[in-house]
C-alpha cells in the first residue's frame, strides 16, 4: 500500500500561483510514477501532469503546459505541482496519484490521495 497526502490547495485570484504537495509513504518503491489529476464539477477526472521517480520524465496536458510544473524530491518522497498564471477554469479538486506508469485514465493508476480544492476567482 502507498499512502498519499496532498496539501497546498486554496483560493487564489486569476493570474496567481499555488504550489501543491503530495507526500508519499508506505510501499513507495512499488510506484514508478506520480501524477496529478483534477476534477471539476460535472466533468471527468483528467490527468494534467505526471513524473517518473527515477528519471524525472514528465508529462503535461496541453491546457497546463507552460503554466504548471511538476517536480519530485526523491529523498522526501514528495511530489510538487507548481501552478502559475492560474485561470478560473483551473478550479477543481486536485488529486495526487501513484502507479507503475503514465496513463491518461484514472483506472491506470493504483493509489490516490484525498484531494485538495483549488479555486481560482476571476
Amino acid at each position: 500500500q502507498v499512502q498519499l497526502v496532498e496539501s497546498g490547495g486554496g483560493l487564489v485570484q486569476a493570474g496567481g500561483s499555488l504550489r501543491l504537495s503530495c507526500a508519499a509513504s508506505g510501499r513507495t518503491f512499488s510506484s514508478n510514477a506520480m501524477g496529478w489529476f483534477r476534477q471539476a464539477p460535472g466533468k471527468e477526472r483528467e490527468l494534467i501532469a505526471a513524473i517518473t521517480w527515477r528519471s524525472g520524465t514528465t508529462f503535461y496536458q496541453d491546457s497546463v503546459k507552460g503554466r504548471f510544473t511538476i517536480s519530485r524530491d526523491v529523498a522526501k518522497n514528495t511530489v510538487y505541482l507548481q501552478m502559475n498564471s492560474l485561470k478560473p477554469e483551473d478550479t477543481a479538486i486536485y488529486y495526487c496519484t501513484s502507479g507503475s506508469s503514465f496513463g491518461p485514465r484514472p483506472d491506470a493508476w493504483s493509489y490516490w490521495g484525498q484531494g485538495t480544492q483549488v479555486t481560482v476567482s476571476s
